[in-house]
């Protein structure tokens, strides 16, 4: 979701000239699988015996064994996060499922709510407003904990900040635009575009969806309505995980919260390690724009070069960079089955022209490219080879690889994925597949308006 260009981000366009994409090393993402796996439980690491036991259980079809096995081995070689086991995993669609679930688990709530957000505004669920929810779980002497994008909640009416903090919530809000509040050095672009809900270190959710009144129906709210016209239906997708990983979610909102400042509270240390809760291998990645290769772009690269035999990918901007054009073109001559699920339209003009201006040598090199109607497409998901499965807040684009901190839950095992890939299929119904011979006879005026976006293509 991005809101309109405002004063202070033509600042930011100045300072971002020298931002560069890291390079990917060719070498990964072509792993020799020589190390044995190594998976961490409740207790522990885990023996070999019980990791075999665990990739039976995880894997669906025959040749699902082998697969599995090698996208673990690519996972425990690029990052240094570990796989965890014993995680429950629930896939949550759009907005409406999506409240329901995180009011819920605020309702539960006996200790600690922590919630980090790029939008943060007072949503409601099911009648019941966000504010009013906070304020009595604060009555009942919860902890609660909130980080906000300075720039993304830029629309949010300050009295709900106020009335929140009036309560004894405590509030960080992340980079400040004014940078008269700053407390961390001013980096008007570097925005944090995580969406994360922790409960008792225990019950997390995470993935694309905004807390913006833009997902509930007939919403007035304005952040994210395209053109100016009416709010349409917003297609997005969140994880809801229970089990050891809400402790890794909530180790990352902890160190941003400490990075910005905010006043002490109890982090995961103070909660003992939470239970294995269901079969899903679950890996937090954290990316931010301050370590040489984020995590996210290294593994989703190594993912894709790594894939066999499909990839469905469904991206709200899509700007690639390069290395993430280069591996989807190879696998697709290898002979996978490469499918991406693109917007026809966008908040972001630029950021759509700049995938326009992508799709010809993507179509050249055999990749099935469809795109939605009547909606606004926000997900940010992929499915690998039946196995490997992401959920979280990074795009297909630049500025989520140099500019924003994100958060991806990556899961491995056919269940997840086989779930995931029926959202697509479902989505496939209201979506048209774009035909090569008819896109090479779009306009000339509209490939000027694609030369014109690649400009601006860092910033997207």
């Amino acid at each position: 979701m991005i809101r309109p260009v405002a004063a202070a981000s033509l600042i930011a366009v100045l300072l971002s000239g020298c931002a560069t994409v890291p390079q990917v090393s060719p070498a990964i993402g072509h792993p020799e699988i020589a190390e044995p796996t190594q998976i961490t439980g409740a207790r522990g690491p885990l023996s070999d015996a019980q990791i075999k036991t665990l990739i039976d259980r995880l894997t669906i079809g025959p040749t699902d064994d082998a697969l599995l096995r090698r996208h673990l081995a690519i996972e425990q070689a690029v990052s240094s996060t570990p796989l965890v086991a014993g995680e429950q995993t629930q896939l949550l669609r759009d907005g409406v499922q999506t409240f329901a679930a995180m009011f819920a688990a605020i309702k539960s709530a006996k200790t600690q709510i922590d919630l980090e957000y790029y939008i943060l505004e007072n949503v409601e669920s099911d009648g019941v407003r966000l504010s009013d929810l906070l304020l009595a779980k604060r009555r009942e002497g919860v902890e609660i904990n909130i980080i906000y994008d300075s720039y993304g909640s830029g629309d949010t009416p300050k009295a709900f900040f106020e009335t929140l903090k009036a309560a004894g919530i405590r509030l960080v809000e992340y980079n400040p635009v004014d940078p008269l509040k700053a407390k961390t050095g001013y980096a008007p672009n570097q925005r944090d575009h995580r969406k994360i809900l922790v409960v008792d270190g225990t019950t997390a959710i995470v993935g694309g969806v905004n807390l913006s009144t833009t997902y509930q129906p007939n919403s007035l709210g304005k952040s994210g309505n395209v053109d100016g016209q009416p709010p349409e239906h917003w297609r997005d997708t969140d994880l809801m995980i229970k089990g050891p990983a809400a402790a890794q979610l909530q180790a990352l909102f902890v160190e941003h919260w400490r990075q910005q400042h905010g006043p002490a509270f109890a982090g995961p240390e103070a909660f003992p390690p939470p239970p294995s809760a269901g079969g899903a291998v679950v890996r937090i990645l954290g990316s931010s724009p301050q370590t040489a290769e984020p995590l996210y772009y290294v593994t989703l690269i190594s993912a894709i070069r790594s894939a066999q035999k499909s990839i469905t990918a469904s991206a709200a901007y899509f700007a690639p960079t390069s290395d993430e054009m280069h591996a989807l073109i190879q696998a697709a001559r290898r002979g996978v089955d490469v499918r991406l699920l693109l917007p026809d339209r966008s908040d972001s003009a630029l950021s759509l022209a700049v995938g326009h201006s992508h799709y010809s040598d993507l179509l050249k090199a055999g990749v099935k490219i469809y795109e939605t109607h009547n909606l606004v497409l926000h997900s940010k998901t992929v499915v690998i080879d039946g196995v490997w499965s992401v959920v979280g807040s990074s795009n297909f684009d630049h500025r989520s690889v140099i500019f924003n901190d994100e958060v991806d839950a990556v899961v491995l095992g056919g269940d997840t994925a086989a779930q995931l890939q029926a959202m697509f299929d479902d989505d496939y119904k209201s979506a048209s597949q774009i035909d090569p011979a008819t896109w090479a006879k779009r306009p000339v005026s509209a490939r000027l308006n694609e030369v014109y976006a690649r400009v601006w293509q860092k910033l997207l």
